[in-house]
């Protein structure tokens, strides 16, 4: 029997994630513009597919604060690194080498993708982590990074998003997450039954 939401989930993440690095092919931004746009595929392709009403593992308050929890988590620790380590890039340009912020990035993407929409379809996961390992692949090959940085931006990734979805686990397993918008400001409650 064919899973026609899976085939429909498979067909939204493979257009977020070519959309994407379409405009970098176009030739806005510098050289680094292709990777740029790469490393938030991932990210958008959770978005569209969220916004497309694909099933997710999590609803939108905790996808979101799951999701952003990631994105700061492995963001600060790659950064952190980055400034504390300063090693040289192959190219040259600057000591900011290790670990490869891309790599970091869209793996943490490619990863929240897999825990939220990997249920649905395991394709969604492959494409996730294909467009991430092409991100970091690609910065190794035009010289931004030795291939150790892109290998640790890519386990931060990992390993950051795992632990945010480990902790958000256990600290609203079966509470909920609420936000609410007013005027200028944005409230989150946790329910904790």
């Amino acid at each position: 029997m064919i899973n026609f939401a899976a085939m429909k989930a498979g067909v939204i993440v493979v257009a977020a994630l070519m959309a994407v690095p379409g405009g970098a092919r176009a030739g806005w931004g510098g050289a680094d513009a292709l990777d740029d746009a790469l490393q938030l595929a991932p990210w958008a392709a959770v978005a569209a597919l969220k916004v497309c009403g694909v099933e997710s593992r999590h609803e939108w308050p905790r996808l979101a604060a799951s999701a952003a929890a990631s994105g700061v988590l492995s963001a600060g620790v790659a950064y952190g690194l980055k400034s504390a380590v300063s090693e040289r890039r192959p190219d040259g340009s600057d000591n900011r080498s290790f670990p490869s912020g891309h790599a970091t990035i869209a793996f943490a993407g490619a990863t929240v993708l897999h825990k939220e929409f990997g249920r649905t379809s395991p394709w969604i996961s492959v494409a996730g982590y294909a467009v991430a390992t092409f991100t970091a692949a690609d910065r190794v090959l035009r010289d931004r990074h030795h291939w150790h940085d892109v290998a640790a931006g890519a386990a931060i990734g990992v390993l950051s998003t795992e632990l945010c979805y480990f902790v958000s686990g256990r600290l609203f397993k079966d509470r909920g997450v609420s936000v609410a918008f007013s005027g200028r400001t944005v409230g989150v409650a946790f329910c904790l039954r």
